[in-house]
């Protein structure tokens, strides 16, 4: 007998249907899977076998033919377990309702029956109501992930058991409750600038930085504070809209990182991996095309310590995300692009032994050691980055005082307000901050008077600096602007963006 059961595969972001279709006929016992599945789908036979064994039905002992379809796309994850399940007891005659044909089944099997929590649930019901479905079942410990998506009738069940009795309308149950979503406020969940001393100019940078949502590189000696600065950004950063906050869980979900019990992300990423992590973990790819993290950090903060530290390989890869504000990862298996819309902050020491230039500690390394340190760091990468800065060490006097330093919530209103101006400005354009506009935008919102023309006319002469450079400096004069609630950009602001772009260590 012959039946079919709709589910839903995932490529990157973007879900698709998949048709399991399952032949029981007359012939020696075999239990066959097609329709290119990937290891993990091959090995669902045992598991479907003992789950359906382990819940008091009967396994059939026929020739049993299962069908992904369409067969020219990989089928990847223990997802479609359960819906193998339905389609084999269906075939049967073991479930005799109707209902099958109504919903949208995900779900991987434990041996006892029960259903286990599935990666990707959130990119996968979105998907599907894009395609005009609206009924699903999905695993229980799923439902929270589930409960913030409109639209929708999701019913999280916990065993094969429990979907048996649904499809046969046996059992009665409850579809999940839908969610209210609410972030947590940024003040909360991390460092406040109030307990940085000193370090005005680096502040200053930073909050320029996250205005706008440039990048930004601190350059200083050991201890000067480089990485305290850097965990005081989520203070400061906008609060996470819903819709931010929906891209940002598809990541996670995708990636396995999902807190399932929030089901939804409610704060900025912060992602700092370490120096040694491989060119896979740090821009997505693998067996399975997961997301990176240049991805995960999506909406929020990638911070690379010590950023000559990483292989020369894994920074060039970043120089296509801080660009598109995407990665696209091309495997045997097919493409796969995610979101990598990321304010990448950096810090590094100047030298090897990290005091070069230092007013305090003598530097030991020669003048080769130091040039071969810096040329860790490509020209095209750097030219990616908007604002560089030196961090200096923090005199005694300053670090032993008790006068209290402007708090992370006083900078985050100026942030906020700055911010508030950029939405507007670039309201239905489909960008939301002054480092993402098109050169287009530059046009029509950075306007220069004669005065800061001539200005960045010389410091273009004088410093050699790009096509890009040059546009990179009129983002950050627009967001020095914004700050200052101008209307128009003025030889000031040109000034203190050209001051930012350029530091003793580099040149433009």
């Amino acid at each position: 007998m012959f039946s079919k059961i709709s589910s839903f595969g995932l490529s990157g972001l973007k879900g698709f249907r998949v048709d399991v279709e399952a032949d029981t006929s007359l012939g020696l016992p075999k239990y066959e899977i097609v329709g290119l599945p990937d290891a993990s789908v091959k090995e669902s036979k045992e598991r479907v076998r003992s789950a359906i064994k382990n819940s008091g039905f009967k396994f059939p002992t026929n020739h049993i033919t299962i069908n992904l379809a369409p067969a020219s796309i990989k089928k990847v994850g223990p997802n479609f377990d359960l819906p193998i399940a339905i389609s084999i007891l269906q075939s049967s005659n073991q479930i005799t309702g109707k209902k099958c044909q109504d919903f949208i089944i995900i779900g991987e099997l434990g041996l006892d029956g029960n259903i286990k929590a599935v990666n990707g649930i959130l990119p996968t019901l979105i998907s599907a109501r894009g395609d005009g479905y609206t009924k699903f079942i999905i695993p229980e410990p799923n439902k929270n992930e589930a409960s913030f998506i409109e639209g929708i009738e999701v019913y999280a069940l916990s065993s094969l058991m429990e979907v048996v009795g649904l499809l046969n309308g046996s059992i009665e149950f409850k579809c999940v409750e839908k969610s209210i979503w609410k972030g947590e406020p940024s003040d909360k969940i991390s460092e406040d600038f109030a307990r940085v001393k000193g370090q005005r100019v680096a502040k200053r940078a930073i909050e320029i930085a996250v205005s706008g949502g440039h990048n930004i590189l601190m350059v200083g000696p050991p201890g000067a504070g480089k990485t305290m600065i850097a965990k005081c950004i989520p203070s400061i950063m906008p609060d996470l809209t819903f819709e931010e906050a929906l891209e940002i869980t598809k990541i996670h979900s995708i990636a396995g990182e999902l807190d399932l019990k929030k089901g939804v992300v409610s704060t900025r990423p912060f992602r700092s991996p370490h120096h040694t992590a491989s060119v896979v973990s740090l821009t997505g790819g693998g067996k399975d095309a997961k997301p990176g993290e240049v991805s995960l950090a999506s909406n929020g903060v990638l911070f690379l310590d010590e950023l000559p530290e990483y292989s020369r390989s894994n920074l060039e890869t970043l120089r296509q995300p801080l660009e598109d504000g995407v990665i696209t990862i091309s495997r045997a298996s097919g493409s796969y692009e995610y979101p990598a819309n990321f304010m990448l902050v950096a810090s590094m020491n100047p030298c090897p032994c990290g005091y070069y230039g230092s007013s305090v500690h003598e530097c030991t390394c020669s003048p080769s050691q130091i040039q071969n340190y810096l040329k860790r760091l490509s020209g095209p990468l750097l030219d990616r980055i908007d604002l560089k800065i030196d961090v200096e060490q923090v005199d005694f006097l300053e670090l032993s005082s008790n006068t209290l330093e402007e708090s992370s919530e006083e900078i985050k209103k100026r942030v906020d307000k700055a911010r508030a101006i950029q939405i507007e400005r670039f309201k239905n354009t489909g960008i939301h901050t002054n480092s993402k506009m098109t050169s287009k935008m530059i046009s029509e919102f950075c306007k220069l008077d004669s005065e800061s023309e001539e200005l960045i006319k010389f410091a273009f002469e004088k410093f050699n600096i790009s096509a890009r450079g040059y546009n990179r400096i009129l983002k950050v004069a627009r967001t020095i602007a914004d700050l200052d609630g101008a209307e128009n950009i003025s030889s000031n602001h040109i000034a203190e963006a050209i001051a930012y772009r350029n530091i003793d260590k580099f040149s433009l």
